[in-house]
């Protein structure tokens, strides 16, 4: 009889004694095997580990097996609140991933019980001895969102402090265009050319510039801040803007890729003086495909700096005292806006899906506190900068391509089978199907969403479908936006693949793909591809994390209020109910009325013994009864003294106290992120 082969892949604990292994190179959970309580062999969650199936399994049935070895550790540090049990001083893990307990030996010095800490492990424990590790970094007290932040941001590798080396190229940074670095570029300097931010942006990597040719056709310019030229390949600015991947953002903070000295200096396109710019020219015909470009060095010098709230005021035509002010650009902007929406058609006509999540965002204090919230509404002058940045990304990975020139792509696969049958069972109890995932399909049940109460949770369903969007050197397309050609190539100042594009367009262009030089550029794409995905994968889970302790330490001040919720998840244990003002809390089943509630996992809902049926989409009153910044958890109730849930006519939720008392509270700020255009 043939020996059964062991499986290698990642054990990820379910928190409840139980968890699954994702064999290596498999996409998607269909190969997952399910490893039963003490079957985990001392395997913590994230260990690469060897997995033995369980003999005699038929085909099609979920897959069981038990871990035979440890292979490679996953947790080389752990961070948790520090205990104290006599002499002993012990690190009690965050979350329930990591169950037992790990005792601190060394020096203990300048940590209290009570703090948050993170502890280098030693031994991971054996059947006589408990798991060990040395201190390395107090956060501050457990349970504050400071500490968490900190704590977060250590558990991701993000550092906030950049390296002595760094600091010093950085330095080195002129205030100012060096004459000698405009030969050969092409001078747009007296060009009308404006760039469109948040209002608190201060790293400006992109200007756009809009006329007409002979024929009358667009010419659309996107001019992209040449970081590349101040930041060469190997240097100690670029070997940390590699290992950093990507800016990170949360609340009223930035972590920046690059030092201040390049982000919101000689690389941001600030207004009224010289930029070294890679432009991508677009002469589009009347449908918006590109009918020619250009894409070139150059030098620009902008007009103005335009911000978001007032483009959106000058194209609703609602201030005449702002449209004096900037009369000159005025008829370009509308123009723009004009062209924004034959893009946005066109990217619609061939089934572009439209999978922009909420946002919410955070207002603080002067001393970073938060204080108010409220869902970020897009207006005009956001989609017209999201239209022609995908205008410009699209165009140079089809040049990129189409010249079989080295590069990273934006890639972004079709719908798994395991995920298209979770898609079908949760929006199947909101009267939605579908045959085959394509473009079209996906794109009528969004639109047959919009204006519904449900909207956001079929558009989060949807986006939840999608596999995850990745860099690979290799073009392969990218079915969300229904795109044959994808990269980026317009955030260099934030995102280290578009760094990567441009050193390949600029090695095109100065004729030196084929030099040693050109060679290692060529050769360093697939590294810096996959871990450009790792750390965006790392900023998105930082950032998830830690805007829930912002939005607990928010909603701490509300407990006891109701507010109006919609359930947009469903397990065996509760509800996740998602507010009008975007705090999703936990609803315990048994906090629910009328005894036990059977739980059906397929079509994720909850149904009570007198046929009580609680699903996504589902709309009642909740009363907040706790919020945690610590962990980032909230916890409802249904209101005291209601037999019964408050369902809420299936309408548009009003605004919540929280959201009107956000009204009132206009000295917070935000950094003004653009998470769309840094995600796609």
């Amino acid at each position: 009889m043939k020996e059964q082969q062991t499986i290698t892949g990642v054990y990820q604990a379910a928190g409840k004694g139980f968890g699954f292994v994702t064999p290596e190179g498999t996409v998607g959970r269909e190969e997952d095997l399910f490893i039963p309580p003490r079957a985990e062999n001392g395997a913590w969650n994230g260990d690469t580990v060897a997995v033995l199936p369980d003999p005699g399994q038929a085909a099609g049935e979920k897959r069981t097996g038990r871990v035979t070895a440890i292979l490679r550790r996953g947790n080389p540090t752990v961070t948790g609140a520090v205990r104290k049990h006599g002499r002993e001083t012990w690190l009690v893990p965050a979350g329930d991933k990591l169950r037992e307990a790990i005792q601190i030996v060394g020096k203990t010095g300048g940590v209290r019980p009570g703090d948050r800490a993170a502890v280098k492990m030693a031994s991971y424990g054996t059947s006589r001895q408990p798991p060990m590790g040395t201190l390395l970094e107090v956060f501050g007290r457990d349970g504050s969102r400071e500490a968490a932040v900190e704590s977060i941001l250590f558990e991701q590798n993000i550092q906030r402090e950049f390296p002595a080396p760094v600091l010093a190229q950085a330095a080195e940074a002129p205030e100012q265009v060096d004459p000698a670095a405009l030969e050969g570029r092409l001078d747009l300097r007296d060009k009308r050319i404006i760039t469109i931010d948040g209002e608190h942006a201060k790293d400006l990597d992109d200007a756009v510039s809009l006329e007409r040719d002979e024929q009358g056709r667009a010419v659309l310019g996107v001019h992209i801040a040449d970081v590349s030229h101040y930041v060469p390949l190997g240097s100690p600015l670029d070997v940390e803007a590699w290992q950093r991947g990507t800016s990170v953002y949360f609340a009223d903070q930035v972590i920046p890729m690059l030092p201040k000295e390049l982000s919101n200096g000689i690389c941001s396109l600030n207004p009224q003086v010289d930029r070294l710019t890679l432009s991508c020219i677009m002469t589009l015909n009347p449908d918006g495909s590109v009918a020619e470009h250009t894409i070139t060095k150059s030098v620009i010098r902008t007009t103005e700096r335009m911000n978001y709230r007032d483009c959106n005021t000058l194209l609703e035509g609602a201030d005449p005292e702002l449209e004096g002010r900037y009369a000159p650009i005025l008829p370009m902007l509308r123009e723009m806006a004009a062209l924004a929406r034959v893009l946005e058609r066109r990217r619609k006509l061939r089934g572009s899906l439209d999978l922009e999540s909420r946002e919410n965002e955070i207002l603080c204090d002067g001393e970073g506190r938060p204080v108010g919230v409220r869902a970020r509404a897009p207006g005009i002058s956001e989609g017209l900068i999201e239209s022609f940045m995908l205008a410009a990304n699209e165009c140079v990975a089809w040049h990129l391509a189409d010249r079989e020139l080295p590069g990273i792509f934006r890639i972004h696969e079709k719908p798994s089978g395991e995920k298209t049958e979770a898609l079908r069972n949760v929006l199947a109890p909101l009267g939605y199907t579908f045959q085959e995932p394509d473009h079209f399909s996906l794109q009528k049940i969004l639109e047959e969403a919009r204006g519904t109460p449900e909207e956001f949770l079929v558009h989060t369903a949807v986006l939840r479908s999608m596999m995850k969007a990745r860099y690979d050197p290799k073009n392969l397309g990218h079915f969300g936006l229904a795109a044959d050609y994808y990269c980026h190539f317009t955030s260099p100042i934030r995102r280290y693949p578009d760094l990567m594009v441009h050193r390949c367009l600029t090695a095109m262009l100065d004729g030196t793909l084929e030099s040693k030089a050109g060679q290692k550029l060529s050769s360093a794409m697939p590294k810096a591809a996959k871990q450009a995905s790792e750390r965006e994968l790392a900023a998105q889970v930082a950032e998830r994390d830690i805007e829930k302790c912002y939005l607990a330490e928010f909603t701490a001040e509300h407990i006891g209020e109701t507010f109006p919720g919609v359930v947009s998840g469903v397990s065996r244990f509760g509800l996740f109910v998602l507010t009008g003002a975007g705090v999703e809390g936990f609803l315990p089943a048994e906090a629910l009325p009328g005894g036990h509630y059977a739980c059906s996992e397929e079509h994720l809902t909850l149904t009570g013994p007198q046929g009580e049926r609680y699903t996504l989409g589902t709309l009642l009153e909740v009363a907040c009864v706790s919020a945690d910044p610590g962990s980032g958890q909230v916890e409802f109730r249904l209101p005291k003294g209601t037999p019964g849930a408050i369902f809420l006519e299936r309408k548009e939720p009003k605004p919540s106290r929280v959201e009107q008392k956000v009204g009132k509270r206009p000295q917070g700020k935000t950094h003004g992120k653009r998470p769309s255009r840094r995600r796609r």
